[in-house]
């Protein structure tokens, strides 16, 4: 029953049903998409700018949400955000099934739910709070979602790579737009109290300047959100090149690109499970350090494997380590934010994630084009190890200066350890 606490609140319960549909639907038109252009283009550099599209308006706007949401009805901008969602996805399908597509109608369309998601992921997250009756099941709470959002990414690749093969792209674009009615439902029956506008209201441009000022102020926050970015660049867009796996290396279709999302998927699963397992006062820092070794050790086995089997258990590590780090992350950014600075901290969170994600995917993919596919996942699993042990350097000498701070004998215990 700990593992599901969260759902003693009812209006969570309807808010992660609702997303459970949206999520899924979400997975079946991100593998859709990327396949798509890798089959119209055969280029990896075009599978890095297809990312890149969806994700940089994100990084670009995400703080203006972030502002949005700490400023009006976080219930009215995620009605109107899943609306827009439904349309972009409905487009999508009109153009796959009228047959009259092109690179750059799908990449526009992209960038166009980039910028809804800069708008509806903060406004989403910190609502939370509001459809929890008990602020102490916050943690379990993210945990499920993030749970969800795995289990998603198991099956959602997975019947979309059969969906290809059978009926096509514009089927999986038609039935993520569908999926979206699920969070309107649910939101339609929550019941919340009345919105209460803030009796303040600045500048944006002040609020901006405030919500990075406020990192300064909460250390823990800003070194977790720095450890984000660094790896969302770095390592985490191995998944650009996942389709020239499927397709160059392990010589298969659709579907076998669905198979090695979807074992990602299940070790992603096998981590949010774990997460939303933890009993109060677990160790979160060690734990994202753990989460970053474990992605940077699967990318290491996968990158040079040819076995497909072996592949499909190797590439479950670097599920496991992703959601692991992400999730940790945003509990540690929303647990410790201030209540009036939670909105702006999590949009600033999000700008770490969805603005390095779209340059590492170029980035990778630019790589990829010289050094080829498994060299590139090869340096990045060893940049993951290499960031775990500027992670531990930094925690380490994070407990000297506060033990010092506090008092020297801890200090001179912690010398002594370390010696």
């Amino acid at each position: 029953m700990n593992t599901f606490r969260a759902f003693r609140s009812p209006n969570y319960t309807l808010y992660f049903t609702g997303r459970s549909f949206s999520q899924f639907g979400t997975w079946m038109q991100r593998t859709a998409v990327v396949w798509v252009i890798y089959t119209l283009t055969h280029s990896s550099f075009m599978l890095g700018l297809t990312v890149f599209a969806e994700q940089f308006p994100s990084f670009l706007l995400s703080i203006f949400g972030g502002i949005a949401a700490d400023r009006y009805d976080r219930y009215k901008i995620i009605k109107i955000t899943q609306a827009a969602s439904m349309v972009q996805a409905s487009l999508l399908a009109v153009l796959m099934i009228s047959g009259h597509y092109r690179v750059w109608e799908i990449l526009t369309l992209s960038a166009v739910l980039g910028i809804i998601n800069a708008f509806d992921v903060p406004a989403r997250q910190s609502m939370i709070h509001e459809v929890l009756h008990d602020e102490a099941d916050l943690p379990n709470a993210l945990s499920l979602n993030s749970a969800m959002a795995s289990l998603a990414r198991l099956l959602g690749p997975a019947a979309s790579g059969i969906i290809l093969e059978k009926f096509g792209a514009g089927v999986c674009f038609f039935l993520n737009a569908a999926s979206f009615g699920g969070v309107i439902l649910s939101l339609v029956f929550m019941k919340l109290p009345p919105y209460a506008p803030p009796a303040i209201k600045k500048k944006v441009m002040s609020e901006l300047v405030e919500g990075f000022a406020y990192l300064k102020q909460a250390p823990t926050i800003g070194l977790t959100i720095l450890i984000l970015a660094l790896v969302s660049l770095l390592v985490i867009p191995y998944d650009t090149l996942l389709p020239v796996y499927a397709k160059d290396i392990f010589k298969g279709n659709a579907a076998t690109f669905g198979y090695i999302t979807s074992f990602i998927g299940l070790g992603a699963v096998g981590g949010t499970i774990i997460l939303a397992s933890l009993k109060k006062g677990a160790d979160l820092k060690k734990l994202l350090l753990i989460s970053i070794i474990m992605l940077g050790v699967g990318l290491i086995a996968f990158s040079h494997t040819r076995n497909f089997t072996l592949a499909l258990l190797f590439v479950m590590l670097p599920g496991f380590g992703t959601v692991a780090q992400n999730t940790i992350s945003n509990i540690i950014v929303q647990s410790e934010s201030a209540p009036h600075m939670r909105g702006r901290a999590i949009s600033i969170m999000i700008m770490a994630m969805f603005g390095m994600l779209p340059l590492g995917s170029l980035l990778v993919g630019a790589v990829s084009q010289r050094i080829g596919a498994p060299n590139t996942l090869l340096c990045q699993g060893i940049t993951g190890l290499a960031i775990a042990a500027v992670f531990y350097y930094l925690l380490s000498r994070h407990k000297l200066d506060r033990a010092d701070k506090q008092h020297p004998a801890a200090t001179e215990k912690l010398v002594m350890e370390k010696a």
